[in-house]
């Protein structure tokens, strides 16, 4: 019998640990390098199939654009299989967008997951991250499955074991877009390449994100939440384009200092104390 539905599928968030530049390709993308590593802030998606090839999206919490990532990703999916199905997708909202938390990539990612089994097409994973680079550099990372040492414009991916860590993660009101920092004359564009060895002598204080400057130019928010966390943990980082940055806070059961109370942080900022994922909740999927 075929799946008629499949509920409470996560999309987990990433940080940066850390995001270098290394130079720019003649068609424009930047040559990265970096540590992608997955927490348990999650959103969460739903699918019913349709008989009627319709793609209808559901927005349980925060209203969403109209043509958002995952209903991208599903019609290039139902395209280049041919596929006559359709879905419902509804998306509890959780991981907030201007983050450089990577929510967007990873609900796209997890719609390709989950219709890739819905509609029963059976596609390996290889298959699904060559359409998951047509929507994001950062879309292949989450279909992948595991926390990885990333290089190229994203689609460059090398498995790598992190030890669970528990993660601050302070998410101010302002959205950052990554065209005005990326764009930015203060980004440095020319760091020198780094290997896997230089990041796991020193995993937590290696390197720094490039995109740290010029976001603290267009928002003095920015700042202000690295100065937070910096007092309260020692040190901080922003992840991806931001606006989001987070600091390491402990490996055991608990965490060493607690997340601020809501109560002390500035109106329509965010905290959050996140778990370090050793993989993604969907990892076995497409099998």
């Amino acid at each position: 019998m075929s799946l008629q539905a499949l509920y409470d599928v996560p999309a987990p968030a990433k940080l940066n640990l850390f995001l270098h530049v290394l130079g720019r390709r003649a068609d424009g993308y930047h040559l990265l390098q970096s540590v992608f590593a997955l927490i348990d802030w999650c959103d969460t998606l739903h699918f019913e199939r349709r008989t009627d090839g319709q793609l209808v999206r559901h927005d349980l919490g925060a209203v969403l654009p109209d043509d958002d990532l995952c209903l991208r990703a599903a019609r290039l999916l139902r395209r280049e299989s041919a596929c006559p199905l359709g879905a419902d997708i509804s998306i509890d909202k959780q991981v907030p967008w201007g983050a450089g938390l990577g929510g967007g990539s990873s609900d796209a990612a997890s719609t390709l997951l989950a219709l890739n089994r819905l509609w029963g097409l059976h596609w390996p994973r290889e298959r699904l991250l060559a359409l998951g680079l047509q929507l994001g550099a950062d879309v292949p990372f989450f279909i992948g499955g595991r926390n990885a040492w990333v290089e190229g414009i994203g689609e460059r991916l090398t498995p790598i074991a992190l030890e669970p860590r528990w993660w601050a993660v302070l998410k101010p009101a302002v959205a950052v877009p990554t065209t005005a920092i990326f764009g930015s004359p203060l980004l440095v564009r020319d760091t020198a390449p780094a290997t896997i060895s230089d990041f796991s002598a020193n995993a937590v204080e290696f390197g720094r994100n490039d995109l740290q400057t010029p976001a603290e130019a267009y928002s003095m928010e920015v700042g202000q939440a690295l100065v937070l966390l910096r007092a309260r943990y020692g040190a901080s980082r922003m992840s991806g384009s931001g606006s989001a940055v987070f600091a390491e806070a402990g490996t055991g059961d608990t965490p060493t200092v607690a997340m601020m109370d809501a109560a002390s942080l500035p109106p329509s900022w965010v905290g959050r104390m996140c778990r370090g994922l050793t993989v993604h909740p969907l990892a076995l999927w497409p099998g």
